[in-house]
């Protein structure tokens, strides 16, 4: 008869059994699957459930099964949790390494904060309105590179491309202002047919789970490219996704409405109930806190931006990333990016001593946020962290 282990969750771990954050592991001398967090402890959902479905490289096979066996799954997740398991479907969290959860299909990115584009217009365009004039009409964003979305800890290498010198013509070389973006990330689990724009009111039936996201950008090759065209190169080279994918239903508590929007969206984009979501972000450089973004603050909703996504006909599929864009908040330490927390370079952040304004090579940046759990108490989601290579 095989072992059998009850997991210990240490008080205020931030992974409950109301939490239970996915995500694709490899046990030492093992291959992928898919386990769920409690406390420091992965369950292995394949052995725990006695499933092949979970013994996959990635939560695609799981994601496009539906929102009716997402629920079923995470009630044996959490009837299992409360048992005790074979010691083979127990490891913990130190002994194995994480993979990137999801093998993603579309990625785009929005631009969702009010505080955030109202920053970056007022650098940019220090004597004229800070928000173009559709801003406060839809959500804006660009399609992405999914190649290049890569999971926690995954070292980046500055990116190299066409910068503009004080002559105004261009030279090519290493970006001299990589900076960071503080997002929260949502995962298509179950897909729309081609010419079916989806609803506000779809989200549920449609996203899988949330997840941290550090959209990495080159603000130099950023600002020569895009002019008159939106980010490429500045932005194509390293998306940092998290390990761990929380499941909507653990979001239940973080649910708040939505701050007015003025002037009224169009139809399209309406809710009968809009809400947003209370996280908090915390953003450390080289182990120093320097900002604590709030998503709450975002004045389009995640529901709008799936709306707007698929509202010409767009299709969605399985794995396909949408992310908030930065998120920032009004005063200089909710600010979700370097560009915006040292003022375009000309405000440096003092790190004991060191004054720095963008990412030198042998950097970290980690992420880390935490939101109301369901029962009380918050729940922890899981970090992305990226060092940049020396």
């Amino acid at each position: 008869m095989s072992s059998r282990v009850h997991i210990e969750v240490p008080e205020n771990s931030g992974f409950g059994p109301t939490h239970l954050p996915y995500c694709v592991f490899r046990p030492r001398g093992g291959e992928p699957r898919v386990g769920a967090r409690l406390g420091d402890s992965i369950i292995d959902l394949a052995v725990a459930l006695d499933d092949p479905m979970f013994a996959q490289p990635s939560l695609n096979a799981f994601m496009t099964q539906g929102p009716q066996c997402w629920r079923e799954v995470r009630e044996l997740v959490h009837a299992a949790a409360e048992t005790e398991l074979p010691a083979t479907a127990v490891h913990s969290v130190r002994a194995v390494h994480l993979a990137l959860p999801v093998e993603i299909g579309d990625y785009v990115d929005f631009y969702a904060s009010i505080d955030h584009a109202t920053a970056m217009g007022r650098m940019l365009r220090p004597d004229g309105e800070p928000l173009l004039p559709n801003w406060r009409h839809l959500p804006v964003g660009y399609h992405g590179r999914a190649g290049t979305v890569v999971v926690s800890g995954t070292e980046i290498r500055r990116p190299h491309g066409q910068l503009r010198t004080a002559s105004g013509a261009p030279e090519f070389g290493p970006t001299r202002r990589l900076d960071i973006e503080a997002e929260l990330g949502f995962l298509i689990g179950s897909g729309s047919a081609m010419g079916t724009p989806l609803r506000t009111g779809d989200f549920a039936d449609h996203v899988f789970g949330v997840a941290l996201v550090n959209d990495w950008s080159a603000r130099d090759i950023q600002g020569w490219e895009g002019q008159p065209l939106g980010p490429f190169l500045g932005k194509s080279f390293a998306t940092t996704l998290s390990a761990w994918i929380t499941p909507l239903d653990a979001l239940t508590e973080a649910r708040i409405p939505l701050p007015p929007q003025d002037p009224a969206p169009l139809p399209y984009l309406q809710d009968s109930a809009p809400w947003g979501l209370d996280i908090d972000l915390t953003v450390e450089w080289n182990g120093h806190t320097v900002t604590t973004p709030p998503f709450r603050r975002m004045y389009w909703s995640p529901a709008q931006m799936l709306a707007h996504m698929t509202v010409n006909g767009a299709s969605t599929r399985t794995g396909d990333l949408f992310a908030s864009g930065t998120i920032s908040g009004p005063e200089r330490h909710e600010r979700g990016s370097l560009m915006e927390l040292t003022w375009a370079g000309t405000e440096p952040v003092d790190l004991d001593g060191d004054k720095r304004t963008f990412l030198e090579n042998g950097d970290e940046i980690t992420i880390t946020a935490s939101a109301p759990a369901v029962g009380g108490g918050r729940l922890t989601l899981g970090e992305v962290h990226g060092r940049i290579a020396r």
